[in-house]
């Protein structure tokens, strides 16, 4: 019997970047252009809009301010307690398509993905399947924190979402189209070294994810409607069917132990914005959160 899940709400269109954060789940809602939140009471409101374009990856810089990805425009933007927004960073000169989630570290430094290819033509294309050409790859971003741009590991395969550990000594992600997550030694100026497999994901396609007080990865399938647990190695430790495809998750609540699931009816554009369909899922697990975000 597979663990218990409930409908925390409905109402999004294509949720992203979700972040627990004083009590209740931040995300991008990007079909909607709009940072939303929701409390475990299922309160969903919205905080503020990014004026044309579609929002993706979210983290706090130690003074409380809110950088937030600005997917199509290829920048960090910041928000201030006042609600002001300011250009963060412009990552054009390293993002080669749209950007998309991102990880900070305890001192506000970003390591932001990008699409490196034109996915939604793709998408159009071939439908929601994995689009098979990886000959176009990504560059992740390395931005620090007063917003200098540098690039970061190369020849990546639509690199998504990130983790840090909780000794802030590893960074951990997503590499959508190669399937699996590859793991990079953190040196003390921030600079990524000595690239490796963490885990294969086999058919299914990593999209966001969170990690565990185990250090285990939980894994958003964008390839179809679960969220995986996978251990270092690639062993599958549990499934939990989402319905729709899975595109973010996140642990949070009070213990840590809420899980959220972040799903919409598909990742092909014209489907996915044309209703709020959307849900946001949550269940309780085991191990509680660990690491950033």
């Amino acid at each position: 019997m597979g663990r218990q899940t409930r409908v925390l709400t409905g109402g999004i269109y294509f949720g992203e970047g979700p972040r627990w954060r004083d009590g209740r789940l931040w995300l991008s809602d990007f079909w909607a252009g709009a940072v939303k939140s929701v409390s475990l009471a299922g309160d969903l409101r919205t905080e503020f809009e990014v004026a044309g374009d579609r929002p993706s990856g979210l983290g706090w810089m130690p003074n409380g301010d809110l950088i937030v990805v600005s997917m199509q425009r290829r920048q960090l933007l910041r928000r201030s307690a006042d609600g002001t927004m300011a250009l963060h960073a412009d990552l054009s000169g390293v993002a080669t398509w749209h950007c998309n989630d991102m990880v900070l570290d305890a001192e506000g430094r970003a390591y932001v993905g990008n699409f490196g290819f034109d996915l939604d033509h793709a998408l159009a294309e071939r439908g929601a399947g994995r689009p098979a050409d990886l000959s176009t790859t990504a560059t992740l971003a390395v931005v620090s924190p007063d917003g200098l741009v540098s690039a970061g590991p190369a020849n990546m395969g639509f690199p998504n979402g990130s983790v840090i550990t909780p000794d802030g000594r590893t960074l951990i992600v997503a590499e959508s189209m190669a399937v699996r997550l590859s793991a990079f030694d953190i040196g003390s100026d921030g600079g990524l070294s000595n690239r490796r497999v963490w885990a294969s994901t086999g058919a299914r396609i990593p999209d966001g994810v969170c990690l565990d007080a185990d250090g285990a990865v939980w894994v958003a399938n964008a390839g179809g409607p679960e969220c995986v647990r996978i251990a270092q190695g690639g062993e599958v430790l549990e499934v939990i069917d989402t319905g729709q495809p899975c595109f973010a998750c996140m642990l949070g609540g009070e213990d840590g132990r809420s899980l959220f699931m972040l799903t919409s009816v598909s990742a092909v554009p014209h489907e996915a914005s044309a209703e709020a369909r959307g849900q946001i899922l949550v269940a309780t697990v085991d191990s509680p959160h660990a690491g950033r975000p």
